[in-house]
């Protein structure tokens, strides 16, 4: 798979099988994801690789809360700007829809955001979550470099047929994952991810991206 087919494959996939993950496909994609490109060469991120009977029991334990109506642990940084506003709001607004028609619920059922939280809480069915933390000493320039690096994950994890989907909702539950995987106060945490093989027989979602025209300008020759 070439480079222009794994960022063209990659999607966030929200229902995955139950097939293992092999470790040594894990460890490979990790070991070349470290040249992603850091400001300074910081390489900044500190990555927790959960799966098997740990993983389930995090599942279990943010499940309950998420059934429970628990509105989560205190934010350690917005998911989104408090005012969004076109094009952003309808390019999200455009996307939430489908994603969540596509998995059976719609925008009116009352009990929406407690199924949203459940189906998330276990990580769509992923045998593996990557939990992604940075130092809290770190800035905005090393979150970028999170984001580029996990970024690499994600097409790394394609050229070997599998699937991921980020997903920022485990900060509402940090404080479990935190005691689950051991990481400390100095830490906090972007995002997980979950990775896996997609389910058979599940369609695909693709959600729609801009024009390149309404997001880049050439200046020049």
């Amino acid at each position: 798979m070439d480079v222009y087919e794994a960022v063209d494959s990659r999607r966030a996939v929200r229902a995955f099988s139950a097939e293992p993950v092999p470790r040594a496909v894990l460890e490979r994609v990790l070991a070349a994801a470290r040249r992603a490109p850091s400001s300074g060469n910081l390489q900044p991120w500190q990555v927790y690789v959960v799966t098997g009977e740990p993983l389930a029991e995090l599942k279990r334990r943010a499940t309950a809360r998420a059934l429970a109506g628990d509105p989560g642990d205190e934010r350690e940084y917005p998911m989104y700007p408090a005012e969004l506003s076109p094009p952003y709001l309808d390019r999200f607004a455009a996307a939430a829809a489908q994603r969540y028609a596509a998995l059976g619920i719609e925008r009116q059922d009352p009990e929406r955001p407690v199924k949203i939280a459940a189906l998330n809480s276990g990580a769509f069915g992923a045998p593996v979550v990557l939990f992604c933390y940075l130092d809290r000493a770190m800035g905005p320039g090393q979150w970028a470099d999170a984001g580029m690096y996990l970024q690499t994950v994600m097409l790394l994890l394609r050229a070997e047929g599998l699937h991921s989907c980020p997903q920022v909702m485990w900060t509402m539950y940090r404080e479990t994952v935190g005691r689950l995987v051991g990481a400390d106060d100095g830490l906090v945490l972007l995002c997980g991810l979950a990775v896996g093989f997609e389910r058979e027989g599940t369609p695909p979602v693709r959600t729609g991206r801009a024009d390149v025209t309404e997001t880049v300008r050439f200046i020049g020759e």
